[in-house]
């Protein structure tokens, strides 16, 4: 190991407290300073009593396999070298995948024309279904289909619906296999 990197090493350790979890936060942080991984961040990251540690990222762009292995090889350099959760544990880097409601504001613009499942905090809305066709700072617009019935005769309308984010109790990606 060079010796910048040790001198460097020291000073981050020096800096951080005794959990885990803000460790593994200041070193991704730095980590995201380079080029490749500039557009990625921090989504959650679980670490249970069982000696194993959870980190999901995403990024700007898309989330690779490679990446993730890249920055799990990082992170368990300084596990082991310090010896943060001991001799056994299990470190698991992935996007949040598809099960996983979108948590951060950052997570919705890559997913715009997407189909999407939000539940909201509104109580005669609280759940709608269809495609997110816009997002800004403050709200998303989901349009969907309903049919709707003029006398006899049914027709379907599309509706748009501007959801703020703060009537935003959960946001799912839905997965359609037609």
């Amino acid at each position: 190991m060079s010796s910048a990197i040790s001198v460097a090493r020291i000073i981050l350790f020096k800096q951080m407290g005794k959990s885990t979890v803000p460790k593994i936060e200041r070193l991704l942080a730095e980590k995201f300073k380079e080029e490749e991984f500039a557009d990625c961040y921090i989504v959650d990251i679980d670490h249970p009593a069982d000696n194993r540690l959870n980190v999901y990222l995403d990024s700007d762009s898309n989330i690779t396999f490679e990446k993730c292995r890249r920055i799990s090889r990082y992170l368990e350099s300084f596990i082991d070298e310090e010896g943060w959760m001991g001799e056994k544990y299990t470190l698991e880097v992935s996007s949040p995948g598809i099960t996983r409601p979108l948590k951060l504001k950052r997570q919705y613009p890559k997913n715009v024309g997407r189909k999407v499942k939000v539940k909201t905090t509104n109580e005669g809305e609280k759940e709608i279904a269809g495609v997110m066709t816009e997002m800004n700072d403050d709200r998303i617009v989901v349009e969907y289909s309903e049919r709707i019935k003029e006398g006899k005769k049914k027709r379907t309308v599309v509706i748009r619906k501007e959801i703020p984010f703060t009537e935003i109790k959960e946001t799912k990606i839905q997965i359609s296999y037609k």
